[in-house]
């Protein structure tokens, strides 16, 4: 039997299933394995056997993946799966920013008791007049999980569609429409764009990436929509574009106290993929791949380790070495299984930066005399014996 730690809610309805097998402890320190989704982990005492955590969602900034790799836990999060709910809400902001709709609605709200509010709404109606969608500029920045299914949708709905990603995946580039024009440059986007949309994780070269520069280069009166990251723009230079009329409108998903206090918002309670559908597809992939790594091995979708398969574990025993990624690590394991006349069938090695993953097939268990010196390898962090 293997032991799931849940943290947080993990679906508005509470139904979570790992099927036979699994069951559900209230200690994380009977726990094998860890299903969270927004809970702050750093600092958080997290016991000796814990061998994984699954992240309902893309985001790990609430997670210290470098320090749990040290530990030799796998960090895995769900790309992809909320992709769908962010898009709709990206453009039901474009939308909301370019119509005064929610403008429009307040005032029928402030003025219910007018007797005579139908003709004196129509009176009001060129207060809200807007801009149509179609045939306008938009800027996208990251073509990943959520940009390339915005893009296509702008696309879709008749926009001039530019997209820049330095680093888009084969995958990704696959499924963008041949209809986004993709550019070189951070500045050629935002050039003459009438909306600009971000999609880009938080990291060094992100941080702060919208500022006063790139503010400046855009359409007058545009509108810029953050569903991102609340880091990847500069308050300061979005606060004086909007004051100064350069930006008409800002949408974000981050109420800081910076945001909350500008002018022509659309702020929301980090909504972005707050549906039903997002919050079951994200569990489920959270799900499957704690369950083929604590079965099998298998590491698909970690963010602080490589992806790694050898499929269904089927041989004698099956063991897997988590280390650092450090030259002669596979001589030394090979070494030690030599000693020991181990027949190892079949082995694979992965690394990503620092971190490493070494899994192989043996005809027969290992004495624990042979796991014992696996673990005494200098730079090995965690020996699991999953069969």
């Amino acid at each position: 039997m293997r032991h799931i730690k849940t943290i947080d809610d993990i679906t508005k309805d509470g139904d979570v299933e790992f099927g036979e097998g699994y069951d559900f402890v209230e200690d994380a320190a009977d726990a094998d394995a860890i299903l969270m989704r927004s809970t702050d982990l750093h600092g958080y005492d997290l016991p000796a056997g814990i061998r994984a955590i699954a992240r309902c969602g893309a985001g790990v900034n609430n997670i210290p993946i470098e320090e749990y790799a040290r530990r030799g836990v796998v960090v895995f999060n769900s790309p992809g799966a909320n992709a769908n709910a962010v898009k709709e809400m990206v453009l039901c902001m474009m939308i909301l920013s370019s119509r005064g709709i929610v403008q429009s609605m307040q005032w029928v709200r402030d003025n219910a008791c007018d007797p005579d509010i139908m003709a004196d709404a129509e009176k009001a109606k060129k207060a809200f007049v807007g801009r149509e969608l179609a045939g306008k500029r938009v800027g996208v920045i990251g073509l990943g999980n959520v940009g390339s299914k915005v893009a296509n949708a702008c696309v879709n709905l008749g926009m001039d569609v530019y997209g820049y990603d330095p680093f888009i995946s084969v995958e990704h580039a696959w499924e963008l429409s041949r209809d986004v024009q993709r550019v070189g440059t951070l500045e050629d986007l935002c050039r003459g764009c009438d909306y600009l949309t971000l999609h880009v994780p938080s990291k060094a070269d992100t941080i702060g990436m919208i500022g006063a520069e790139q503010l400046a280069l855009l359409a007058p009166g545009a509108i810029l929509i953050n569903f991102a990251r609340e880091t990847i723009i500069d308050e300061d230079a979005v606060d004086t574009a909007l004051h100064k009329g350069g930006l008409a409108w800002f949408a974000t998903d981050f109420a800081t106290p910076k945001t909350v206090l500008m002018p022509n918002t659309f702020i929301t309670t980090h909504s972005g993929a707050g549906t039903g559908e997002a919050e079951a597809l994200c569990a489920d992939m959270a799900i499957s791949e704690l369950k083929d790594y604590l079965e099998n091995g298998n590491i698909a979708h970690s963010v602080n380790y490589p992806a790694c398969s050898m499929g269904k574990a089927r041989a004698a025993s099956r063991v897997a070495c988590l280390h650092a990624n450090v030259p002669n690590m596979i001589g030394q394991i090979t070494a030690v299984l030599a000693k020991d006349n181990a027949n190892v069938q079949r082995m694979v090695n992965e690394s990503a930066g620092e971190n490493a993953y070494t899994m192989f097939d043996t005809d027969e268990h290992l004495d624990q005399s042979t796991i014992d010196a696996l673990k005494k390898i200098p730079a090995v962090y965690r020996v699991r014996v999953i069969k």
